[in-house]
């Protein structure tokens, strides 16, 4: 979370108090996330994994967040941030024996081992890595995601959801350049029978239809890898008569598309190009 400034005060009524001064948050709210894009909720669970990543090799040593729920992060231009660190901890268990090392969770439980310094090994690690998998990887990642992602994304919430941290780098790895996005996200498909007329610098101003999951409330904006996708989407909704190709990439790269009912008015743009189905 990013820090502007801070304030020590230390008085009679309110003794050793700090009060910072941070960044702006929208509050996260799960229902309204499994409303929008597996693009958008993808980008939130790679931040939450640098934030694993960061709280497992802090300067302070390994840290974890004893109440590590959806109402203590909030949301910062579409990535996420913890926002209550008054339940943070660098404190690893103290043990004699791997039975003191016992931690349960309403799913399920792990013991650990205890190290020879009489300390439960990645125990604060492991706490934060499971309680992401139960209150958010299980829920953001699999949901309508690309089918040719979906095998590698269950390898990494399994791996999470057994408490294995190697499942956090491989999400690290998951997107690390254009290329590798290209190469899981592009569908490569195209339109057997189909047939677009396409039409350069044009616009269509109405003729909007509402689809989930949308980038726009009152229309159908979708985000696709190129024309094929396009057409591929345009070809399995049965109201889609055209659509419109804009300027505008999401934070992946992927082009933002409207998609349109009709195209009966069509307007003069520069900044796009629009796709018409022909009809016999």
């Amino acid at each position: 979370f990013q820090l502007y400034g801070y304030c020590y005060q230390d008085s009679n009524d309110i003794p050793d108090t700090l009060t910072t001064i941070t960044e702006l948050g929208s509050p996260l709210e799960m229902i309204q996330l499994l409303q929008t894009s597996w693009e958008d909720r993808f980008r939130i669970c790679l931040s939450l994994v640098r934030l694993l990543h960061y709280l497992a090799h802090s300067p302070l040593g390994s840290v974890t967040l004893l109440d590590f729920r959806p109402r203590q992060f909030v949301i910062v231009d579409g990535e996420l941030k913890v926002t209550d660190l008054d339940d943070a901890s660098i404190e690893e268990s103290s043990c004699t024996s791997n039975s003191d090392c016992f931690m349960e969770f309403p799913a399920r439980n792990f013991t650990l081992p205890c190290s020879v310094e009489g300390r439960c090994q990645s125990m604060n690690e492991k706490r934060n890595l499971y309680n992401a998998y139960r209150f958010f990887f299980t829920y953001l990642l699999p949901h309508s995601a690309p089918t040719s992602l979906r095998p590698l994304l269950d390898k990494i919430v399994n791996a999470t959801g057994n408490g294995n941290k190697h499942g956090n780098a491989k999400f690290l790895l998951f997107y690390p350049s254009p290329s590798v996005n290209s190469e899981f996200t592009q569908k490569c498909v195209k339109s057997a029978n189909t047939k677009y007329r396409r039409v350069p610098e044009a616009f269509i101003p109405d003729e909007n239809y509402r689809c989930w999951p949308s980038y726009h409330h009152k229309g159908c904006l979708l985000s696709v890898f190129d024309v094929n996708e396009a057409i591929e989407i345009c070809d399995s909704y049965s109201q889609c008569k055209a659509f419109v190709l804009t300027n505008q990439t999401t934070w992946t790269g992927r082009q933002l598309v409207f998609f349109k009912m009709a195209s009966n008015h069509i307007m003069p743009d520069p900044d796009k190009i629009t796709y018409v189905k022909v009809t016999d």
